[in-house]
C-alpha cells in the first residue's frame, strides 16, 4: 500500500509546472526523505575511508556516552569538549562541503580538512587543560594566546557548523548578536552597550558558564543524545510503524477517517521524531493520499498534516528535545513537564479533531470503504510498543530518561528478534546506530551555538533592557509583555529548530514574562509553545510547506490553513499564564473549572474555523463564535460568565437553524460526534 500511495503521490506532485517560491522549498524540503534513509544515502555517498572513520568514531561516541552514564563521569572539561568536538567532526564527515557546494569542487577537501584539525585540536586543548580550567577565575584571570586561539577556533567551528546542517537563519540571528556584542557601543538609547574586548569576548563565549559549553550543551551530552538513540532504536526496531498504522486503522472507521488518521498517528510519531517537518515527512506520504481520496483538498490535506506532525511535540509523555532542555533550563524533573502539558496538548488535538470532522460533515465526506488501511493487524504487534510503556513508567518512578532510554533501547533491540520483519541483522543495527549519532550531532550543534548567543546576552544585559522596554510600553501589562513575547517567538521559531528557538527567545523574554509574576514553569511553557507553532506560521513554515510538497498543493494556501486549523495551540498558552489549573498548577475543582472553559473555547474556535456548527455558517456567525471563544482567554469571572451565557443561546440558536434547514434528517449530516 506505502508504495502506490507514494507513487501515485509523487505523480501529483509533478503536474504542477509554475511553482512560487514556498511551494519549491515545500517540494525540495519534501523530496529530501524519499524511500532511503539520510544515513543511507550519505554512507552509500562516502568513499571507504570516511565510512571507516563515521562508524569508527559513532561506535567510540555510543561507548564513550554509556560509559558516563553507567560507570563514571569524567571532568566537565573532558567530556563537554570531547561531545562536542566529535560532533563537530561527524558533521564534517557527514556533510562534505564538496557534496554539498553547487561547484563541487575537489579543492572543497582542503577546507573539510582544516575544520577536522581545529575540532581535534579543540579537544586536545581543553581536554590537557582541564585541571588548570577547573580552577581558573572567569573574568578575572588574563586570556593568554592559546586560550584566544582555541576560543576563536571553536566559535568558527560552530558557526559554520550551524551554517551547513542546522540554519542559515540561526547563523544570521547568532551572527547579530556577535556583531552586537563589538559594535554594542555605537547603538543609541536603551541598547547602548560598552562593549567588551576580543579577549574577553572569546573567554564569554568559549569559557564561561553561559556560553557554548553551557546547561544547553550539557542538556544535549546527559539526556538528548539517549532520547535520540532510544527513538531510532524503537522506530527501527518495529515500534514506529505501530504507532503509525494504530492511527491510519481507523481511515475507514469513521467520518473523515484519513483525516483523523493523520491526526492520531502524525501525534503519536511526533513524540518520538521530535521533528515537525521530519514527522510530516515520515507519515505524510501515507496519510495526505489518504485524505485527497476522500474528498480532502491537498492544501486542507496538507493542513492537517503539518498540524499534527507538529503538536506531537507538544504531546506528553515523550514530547521531543525541546521539552528536556526545558527541564535542564528550569531544574525540575521531565515527569513535571509532561504532567503539566496534558491538558493543553488534548486540547490542541480535540480541536485539530474537531475541526476535520465538522469540515467532513461540511463536504459530506462519510465512511468511505474504497479507501481504507490495508497494513497487517495492529494488535498482533502490540508488543513492540513496549519500549516505550516502559520507557514511560521508568521515568514515571523516577529514574533518570539516560537510563532508562538505555534499558529501553536493548528492550527494544531484543523485541525487535521475536519478529522475522523487525529482526536487526548487523548492518540494520550500525545504520540505526549511526542515524542516532547524526541526529545527536545535529542537535549538538545548535543547543551549543546557542551558547553563543546566551553568553552574550548574559554578558549584555540585553534581556534586562528587553523587560525594561515591555514594561514601560505596556505599563507593566501583562497581556502586551505577553504578545511581545509570543511575536519574538514565533518570528524566531518560523525558520530556525525548536529548541534553538525556544532557548533564544527564552534568554530573551523569560525574565520579562516572569517578572510580572509568572512562575517558571508557566513562563517556559508559554515561549516553548509558540516556538513550537512557529513551525505551521505563515510567511515561514517549513512543515507546512513539506506538506504541501508533499499533497502537491500551494505551499501558501496550505500554511494558511495549517494556521487555522492549529489555531487553539496559538491561544491556549495565553489561556494557562491567565489559568494555571490547565497546567495542573491549582485545586481541583479549579482545573475542572479551567479545562471546562478551555473546551468550551475548543469547541467554538472548531466550528469558527470549519465554518460548519449543524450547518454551514455564515461569516457573522463565524465571527460570534470567534469572540465568544477569546472570551475565555482572560480568567475574569465575568468574562467567563458571559461567554457561557452566549455559546450556549448562540449554539442553541444553531441547533434550531439546523433542524429547519433538514440537518438533522440525513443521517449522513448527524453532527452529534458519532464518529
Amino acid at each position: 500500500m506505502s508504495e502506490e500511495i507514494k507513487s501515485e503521490n509523487a505523480q501529483e506532485t509533478m503536474s504542477h509546472p509554475k511553482l512560487s517560491k514556498a511551494d519549491e522549498i515545500g517540494r525540495k524540503l519534501a523530496k529530501e526523505d524519499g524511500d532511503e534513509t539520510k544515513i543511507a544515502k550519505i554512507m552509500n555517498a562516502a568513499p571507504m575511508w570516511r565510512k571507516v572513520i563515521i562508524i569508527g568514531l559513532s561506535v567510540f561516541w555510543v561507548l564513550f556516552q554509556l560509559y558516563i552514564k553507567l560507570v563514571k563521569p569524567l571532568d566537565p572539561w573532558l567530556q563537554l569538549p570531547l561531545h562536542m568536538c566529535l560532533a563537530l567532526v561527524i558533521v564534517w564527515l557527514m556533510n562534505p562541503m564538496q557534496e554539498k557546494s553547487k561547484s563541487h569542487n575537489k579543492l572543497w577537501w582542503i577546507y573539510d580538512s582544516l575544520l577536522l584539525a581545529g575540532a581535534v585540536y579543540v579537544f586536545y586543548y581543553y581536554a590537557s587543560h582541564a585541571e588548570t580550567l577547573n580552577y581558573r577565575l572567569y573574568s578575572v584571570d588574563k586570556m593568554n594566546f592559546d586560550d584566544v586561539l582555541a576560543g576563536t577556533i571553536l566559535i568558527i567551528e560552530c558557526m559554520e557548523a550551524v551554517r551547513r546542517v542546522v540554519s542559515l537563519s540561526l547563523f544570521w540571528v547568532i551572527a547579530f548578536f556577535m556583531a552586537y556584542a563589538w559594535f554594542g557601543q555605537f547603538v543609541p538609547g536603551i541598547f547602548h552597550y560598552a562593549g567588551i574586548s576580543y579577549s574577553r569576548f572569546v573567554e564569554t563565549l568559549s569559557l564561561g558558564e553561559n556560553g557554548i559549553f553551557g546547561s544547553p550543551l550539557g542538556t544535549s551530552l546527559n539526556t538528548l543524545f539517549y532520547f535520540l538513540m532510544f527513538g531510532c532504536f524503537f522506530a527501527n526496531c518495529g515500534g514506529g510503524s505501530v504507532l503509525t498504522d494504530a492511527g491510519l486503522s481507523l481511515s475507514d472507521k469513521t467520518v473523515g477517517g484519513p483525516a483523523k488518521a493523520a491526526v492520531i498517528s502524525s501525534g503519536l510519531m511526533g513524540m518520538i521524531s521530535g521533528s515537525a517537518v521530519a514527522n510530516v515527512t515520515g507519515t505524510g506520504v501515507f496519510t495526505i493520499p489518504l485524505m485527497k481520496k476522500t474528498g480532502y483538498s491537498p492544501e486542507e490535506a496538507g493542513a492537517v498534516e503539518s498540524v499534527a506532525s507538529t503538536g506531537g511535540q507538544i504531546m506528553p509523555p515523550i514530547m521531543g528535545a525541546g521539552a528536556f532542555v526545558m527541564a535542564e533550563i528550569i531544574g525540575i524533573q521531565y515527569v513535571k513537564i509532561a504532567a503539566a502539558a496534558i491538558i493543553p496538548a488534548i486540547a490542541y488535538f480535540v480541536a485539530a479533531l474537531m475541526v476535520v470532522h465538522l469540515i467532513a460533515r461540511k463536504r459530506h465526506i462519510g465512511k468511505n470503504p474504497n479507501v481504507h488501511y490495508t497494513g497487517k493487524p495492529i494488535l498482533p504487534r502490540v508488543y513492540r510498543l513496549l519500549p516505550i510503556i516502559i520507557l514511560v513508567f521508568m521515568i514515571v518512578r523516577g529514574m533518570s530518561l539516560p537510563r532508562a532510554g538505555i534499558i529501553c533501547s536493548v528492550l527494544a533491540i531484543v523485541i525487535s528478534f521475536i519478529s522475522p520483519e523487525t529482526r536487526m541483522s548487523p548492518k540494520k543495527f550500525l545504520y540505526t546506530v549511526l542515524d542516532g549519532i547524526r541526529q545527536a550531532a545535529n542537535i549538538a550543534i545548535p543547543t551549543a551555538s546557542c551558547g553563543i548567543m546566551i553568553g552574550i546576552v548574559v554578558r549584555s544585559g540585553i534581556a534586562v533592557k528587553i523587560a525594561k522596554i515591555i514594561d514601560k510600553t505596556g505599563n507593566n501589562s501583562l497581556f502586551i509583555a505577553l504578545i511581545v513575547a509570543a511575536l519574538g517567538c514565533i518570528i524566531l521559531g518560523m525558520a530556525l529548530p525548536t529548541v534553538a528557538a525556544y532557548l533564544i527567545a527564552n534568554t530573551l523574554f523569560i525574565s520579562a514574562i516572569q517578572g510580572l509574576g509568572i512562575s517558571a514553569l508557566t513562563s517556559n511553557m508559554f515561549i516553548f509553545y509558540f516556538g513550537v507553532v512557529a513551525q505551521i506560521t505563515p510567511p515561514v513554515c517549513l512543515a507546512s510547506f513539506t506538506a504541501a510538497g508533499i499533497a502537491g498543493g500551494s505551499a501558501w494556501k496550505t500554511g494558511w490553513k495549517a494556521f487555522a486549523f492549529a489555531i487553539t495551540g496559538f491561544i491556549v498558552p495565553f489561556m494557562f499564564v491567565y489559568r494555571p489549573a490547565l497546567l495542573l498548577d491549582g485545586t481541583l475543582i479549579e482545573i475542572i473549572q479551567s479545562a471546562s472553559m478551555l473546551a468550551f473555547a475548543t469547541f467554538c474556535l472548531a466550528g469558527c474555523v470549519s465554518s460548519y456548527m449543524f450547518g454551514d455558517l455564515k461569516l457573522w456567525e463565524r465571527t460570534v463564535f470567534a469572540v465568544i471563544a477569546f472570551l475565555f482567554i482572560l480568567p475574569s469571572g465575568a468574562s467567563d460568565i458571559i461567554g457561557l451565557i452566549a455559546g450556549t443561546v448562540f449554539i442553541s440558536y444553531r441547533v434550531i437553524r439546523g433542524k429547519k434547514e433538514g440537518v438533522f434528517n440525513n443521517q449522513e449530516q448527524k453532527i452529534i460526534m458519532n464518529a
